[in-house]
């Protein structure tokens, strides 16, 4: 691989993963508070909605396209250790592909499948819903560091 090409894609791996962060950390900081302020029902209802909605190529392009493009990164790393660069380039593409998409994978989705189940009016959904919420949102921190500082990590391999 030339060094345009790992140029290019270390490009995309920075804004992907920062356009991913970027959408994370809305949910984060004022989404999920926003929907934890409706009535439960509502809250729910409108998560519901919004884990349709956001199946769309677009967004799973970009979440997942990043990760893909984080594969050839991190390997071109490997081979090129002794150069400037390639440590933040393996830390971000780790950062991103463990902790982002992976997460995304094991805690998320199955999370999201779940809630998808449940009818907003039924006796014990509230509950349900008050536990979805704190454990989707706790780690959803988790995914939205990984994303932003994998961004970091290849800005300052680009710097390198």
């Amino acid at each position: 691989m030339n060094d345009g090409l790992l140029f290019a894609l270390t490009l995309i791996c920075a804004l992907g993963c920062g356009v991913v962060g970027g959408v994370f950390f809305a949910f984060s900081t004022f989404v999920m508070r926003a929907l934890g302020k409706l009535p439960p029902a509502q809250g729910l209802a409108a998560m519901q909605s919004i884990n349709v909605v956001v199946l769309n190529p677009l967004f799973l392009g970009t979440l997942f396209g990043t990760g893909l493009v984080c594969v050839p990164v991190g390997i071109m790393a490997i081979t090129r250790w002794s150069e400037p660069g390639a440590g933040y380039l393996l830390a971000g593409g780790l950062l991103y592909v463990i902790g982002t998409v992976l997460e995304t994978i094991v805690v998320h989705v199955p999370r999201n499948n779940a809630l998808a189940t449940l009818d907003p009016e039924a006796p014990g959904s509230a509950e349900r819903w008050f536990r979805y919420a704190s454990v989707w949102t706790a780690w959803n921190h988790v995914r939205t560091l990984a994303a932003i500082a994998a961004s970091a990590m290849f800005i300052l391999a680009l710097a390198a």
